[in-house]
């Protein structure tokens, strides 16, 4: 019995990893907003908003997944938000996040409203990708550039935080 249960729980956990992260999908910036960028609780998020097809997102990504790893013990919380189109999903996105091995939370966002809520995100957005946001229930920071290096995110990052630290 026991060598049965050990058997199938391998099982589900070979099944887990060939279907990858389950990956929300958001088509309006109202859901966004409530699901993901209204915070609630003391954490820092570090938001990248990214697409597949976007070459300087793409080579960008791995600063955010070292950053993860090294602030794992930390509130400090990783959310990709990919806007590719919905339709993409199976087809590109889940064997993108699986070749590139991204273990932070990715989130696909397809509100093809973009004039709508760019300006939402951040006042001062262009509407190119790809953008930052470092934030959590009290302050936000917007940073619309690609990263060139995990330190220079992560200057970011520590910057975010010493404000937080010094406005209490």
């Amino acid at each position: 019995m026991i060598k049965i249960f050990t058997s199938i729980t391998f099982l589900l956990c070979i099944l887990q990893a060939s279907f990858g992260q389950d990956i929300p999908v958001y088509t309006q910036y109202d859901e966004l907003k409530k699901e993901v960028l209204t915070i609630q609780d003391d954490k820092v998020y570090v938001i990248n908003f990214w697409a597949t097809w976007c070459g300087p997102c793409v080579k960008e990504l791995p600063y955010f997944e070292a950053l993860r790893k090294k602030y794992l013990d930390q509130d400090v919380e990783f959310i990709l938000i990919s806007i590719d189109w919905a339709t993409n999903l199976e087809r590109k996105v889940k064997p993108f996040i699986e070749k590139k091995g991204l273990e932070s939370t990715v989130i696909l966002f397809d509100d093809p409203k973009a004039n709508d809520w760019i300006d939402k995100i951040d006042p001062s957005w262009s509407g190119a990708i790809p953008i930052t946001l470092i934030m959590n229930k009290d302050h936000q920071d917007f940073y619309e550039k690609e990263y060139h290096s995990t330190e220079e995110l992560e200057a970011d990052l520590l910057a975010f935080m010493n404000t937080l630290k010094n406005s209490k």
